[in-house]
């Protein structure tokens, strides 16, 4: 299947599954421009990085400041655009995601791991800008957020790449020829 240039490819997926490495790799190849949903959060509240914003003003309040920058950003056009771990868990996210995906303004692709896969990534690299959502450490809460957050990934996505294993170059190929 074959995307329409003006159509946004959102990716979801827990931290540490590859979503910001596959958009920028992704957009390279499709000519098209990438955001980082965290990013915008985080630049929205006046901090450096999604996990600063979060531990300041508290998770209920990054996640009002995440639907707001979802709502600007799902109105670009042929963007890839990479979600936070959490952003479909914000309340009005699968709403509005579930409404421009019947619009066909979007196809969300879900970059799904297994708990091994995250924790071998996340536990090389340094998580100071990652706080524990679940009071838990990061590598710790890795299958409590899966356990929570996986039926609702599965509901919202349009495809499910399972990258366990998989090159980057190879996530992008697969996402390429299944958008």
């Amino acid at each position: 299947m074959t995307v329409e240039q003006r159509t946004i490819i959102v990716l979801i997926g827990l931290r540490g599954s590859g979503k910001t490495s596959v958009a920028k790799l992704l957009a390279g190849r499709m000519g098209r421009a990438w955001v980082d949903l965290d990013d915008r959060v985080a630049a929205a509240l006046r901090e450096k990085h999604a996990g600063d914003a979060i531990r300041k003003y508290g998770e209920p309040a990054f996640r009002r400041a995440e639907l707001g920058a979802l709502e600007v950003a799902i109105k670009e056009e042929g963007i890839v655009l990479a979600l936070g771990g959490g952003t479909p868990t914000a309340p009005g996210v699968e709403e509005m995601l579930n409404g421009v995906r019947r619009q066909g303004a979007v196809r969300v692709v879900y970059l799904r791991a297994t708990e091994g896969t995250l924790r071998a990534r996340l536990s090389g690299e340094a998580n100071v800008h990652r706080p524990s959502l679940t009071g838990k450490g990061v590598l710790e809460e890795i299958g409590v957020l899966l356990n929570l957050r996986d039926t609702l990934y599965k509901t919202l996505a349009d495809v499910v790449v399972q990258v366990d294993g998989m090159s980057l170059e190879r996530v992008v190929d697969e996402v390429m020829a299944r958008v």
